[in-house]
């Protein structure tokens, strides 16, 4: 039994090498010359494989960029979370959630807002897309976690509230004309908007 699965094991490893300089050289030439200005072959001889087998392990340039993204957002994630349960002021742990997120989606503007494109429009069946949709709940939870600090916020309530927060930074990232804005700027109005709703 051993010996039969060996081979298979070797060859999940192959594959996930090969994944993971496929993501590590879709990474490098969307960061440096953004995701619209990089063709797939060129990933592909970056990360020494051929078009074709690129291509059996994403279908676009989408998928690649969902599949490098996603990785940073879930990273982002974990820290908003770690920096959140530091700060006790309520408006100040949201905040310290979505900075992370807005920090890690501006990296490369051009990138994030694609990534926000690809996560709404993208094919509803691509497993990576999936995922960034997951993310994004993911942080409505943590968001959510928060509020119900405030004894008057029930989890119903918070989930509502979440989600209200989760679509006023997501418009603000993705808005064209924001597209020009620091990222501290983009907070500012993102923390504006919460500020607002948060009073009851």
């Amino acid at each position: 039994m051993p010996e039969t699965s060996q081979p298979l094991g070797r060859r999940e490893r192959n594959k996930q090498a090969k994944l993971d300089r496929i993501v590590a050289a879709a990474g490098e030439l969307f960061s440096e010359y953004g995701v619209d200005d990089v063709t797939t072959q060129q990933i592909a001889e970056k990360a020494d494989i051929g078009a074709g087998t690129l291509f059996l392990y994403a279908k676009s340039k989408g998928e690649l960029l969902l599949m490098v993204q996603n990785s940073s957002y879930a990273d982002s994630l974990v820290r908003g979370r770690a920096a959140a349960e530091k700060t006790p002021d309520m408006l100040q742990a949201v905040m310290a959630i979505l900075t992370q997120v807005v920090h890690c989606n501006r990296i490369q503007v051009d990138n994030g807002r694609s990534y926000l494109k690809e996560m709404v429009f993208g094919d509803p069946e691509e497993p990576h897309r999936r995922e960034a949709l997951g993310l994004s709940l993911q942080t409505e939870e943590a968001v959510a976690v928060v509020l119900q600090r405030d004894q008057r916020i029930d989890s119903t309530a918070a989930s509502t509230l979440a989600h209200i927060i989760s679509a006023i930074m997501f418009l603000a990232m993705s808005a064209t004309g924001n597209a020009t804005k620091t990222v501290e700027e983009l907070l500012a109005e993102i923390r504006t908007q919460i500020q607002v709703i948060l009073q009851r």
